[in-house]
């Protein structure tokens, strides 16, 4: 099979990197190479910077209502597209075809959509005399060029996450996809550019050098990255000598509160699903559950059932629910936690690689394990879920809250006030009540602590992405 060439989007026209060096990507499915992509060097950044510079000049000047149309007809696109879209995803990243098609396509192109209104819908205070003889009012402008950087577990929807707002609101962009992933990022970016001003989006490949020369940048007005809170740290003190505005969505250990009056048939079928979805590799997936003490035993059992009944695999392959890690690297992690697992912990079914070739997994379960444990307290990023057993109310929202982690919980009772109590007390951004993982694009998705601060979706993630001016004019003179 011949090895395609990617290139950078810069400025409306494709680009190799300047430095002429590429990298291999490889298909988790299959662990051989299928395309080369550029490893962009610091004269590819400032070309890209300096596009976007060009593109925010004429693309802050364009109406609410021009910007919205320009995102409804990319939404358009890309559901008319949505096929060809998935098959390339679905090489990048060895995700099942029709699962994807179904799951992420559809709430993807409804993100762009809810943006799209929303760039009509800026809201402040009212204009009006706050000051005798002074009429005051609230400009919301854009706030220049915004630097991206995305993840390798969504790389289309997470795209869609950070420019669809910031585009929405007449910023420009210059984004930077996983190094592993880049395909779907570059092939949407040139389907934008029939709808947008030249230079409005920009893709540029690379490494994680090329992702802190981006955010090191001296134009970018705002850094924005969804990744892990290693790379968030550094985007942050990078972002902290210019006074840059920053965005942060990184990783999380959600908790799964099941209570003792919980349906067990129906939290263990959900919570599987949850948990294994994309192979675990999803900030809130539901991987660290915590069982109360008369419902643990048939719970654990339960989910031990679901883990047996679910199947990974390639992207044709029929009734899967999930199919490779994304890389090598993330293969070997999820299976070093395993390996080091101590002593009073039991694997209860999977724990191993599946031998047919790329890095798949088996969907796992571990029980026995105590709250101080690495299992517990660090992210998986893996189909793996752990089972522990508390012992009243306080112990699991203790226990819940106790890892550096405030991204997305979930509880599960049919008790209306200890579910509002929960509630209340959880330290996460998200908290789900017999349910777990649905998203809405009205509704904010960002965490807490060590997860990170800022908002995806909603008029919150929005406005995120512009600037407030106060003007005052004398009326008297």
């Amino acid at each position: 099979m011949a090895v395609r060439k990617l290139q950078n989007f810069i400025g409306g026209d494709y680009r190799d990197a300047a430095e002429g060096r590429t990298a291999t990507l490889v298909n988790p499915s299959t662990g051989e190479g299928f395309a080369e992509a550029p490893v962009s060097g610091q004269a590819d950044v400032d070309a890209a910077v300096q596009a976007a510079v060009r593109g925010f000049e004429q693309w802050r000047e364009a109406t609410p209502s021009e910007r919205s149309r320009a995102l409804l007809r990319i939404a358009d696109k890309l559901e008319e597209r949505a096929e060809e879209l998935v098959r390339l995803e679905c090489e990048n990243t060895g995700k099942p075809f029709q699962l994807t098609l179904d799951e992420e396509v559809p709430p993807a192109v409804d993100q762009i959509r809810f943006f799209a209104g929303a760039a009509r819908m800026l809201q402040g205070l009212s204009t009006g005399e706050y000051m005798a003889g002074h009429t005051s009012m609230i400009r919301r402008e854009p706030v220049g060029v915004c630097a991206q950087v995305t993840p390798w577990n969504y790389p289309f929807m997470m795209a869609v996450w950070k420019w669809a707002p910031a585009i929405a609101a007449g910023n420009a962009v210059v984004l930077k996809p996983s190094d592993t992933t880049p395909v779907t990022t570059v092939w949407m970016a040139e389907l934008m550019s029939e709808f947008l001003p030249a230079g409005v989006i920009n893709v540029i490949c690379g490494d994680r050098q090329t992702g802190a020369t981006l955010v090191g940048h001296k134009t970018p007005a705002m850094v924005s990255i969804t990744g892990s809170v290693r790379a968030g740290r550094e985007v942050a003190r990078a972002a902290a000598d210019d006074l840059k505005r920053v965005h942060l969505e990184l990783g999380g250990k959600a908790p799964v509160i099941v209570f003792d009056d919980a349906d067990v048939a129906a939290a263990a079928e959900a919570i599987a699903v949850a948990g294994y979805f994309n192979a675990g590799q999803d900030c809130t997936a539901a991987t660290r559950v915590l069982a109360g003490p008369r419902v643990h035993d048939d719970f654990l059992d339960a989910l031990v059932e679901q883990a047996k009944q679910t199947r990974t695999g390639a992207p044709d392959d029929e009734d899967i629910l999930y199919g490779p890690l994304n890389n090598s690297a993330q293969l070997e992690k999820v299976q070093g936690f395993l390996q080091r697992a101590p002593g009073h912990a039991q694997i209860a079914v999977g724990g191993s690689q599946v031998d047919r070739g790329g890095f798949f997994h088996e969907p796992t379960v571990v029980s026995g394990l105590e709250q101080s444990d690495e299992m517990i307290q660090q992210e998986v990023f893996g189909p793996v879920i752990t089972v522990q057993r508390f012992d009243d109310e306080e112990k699991a929202l203790a226990w819940a809250n106790d890892v550096e982690y405030g991204l997305a919980s979930s509880v599960w009772t049919r008790d209306h006030g200890r579910a509002m109590r929960m509630a209340k007390g959880l330290d996460f951004g998200c908290v789900w009540i017999n349910t777990h993982i649905p998203l809405v694009a009205e509704m904010p998705h960002g965490g807490f602590k060590h997860s990170g601060y800022g908002k995806d979706l909603s008029l919150y993630g929005f406005e995120d992405y512009t600037r407030v001016k106060h003007v005052m004019s004398n009326i008297e003179g």
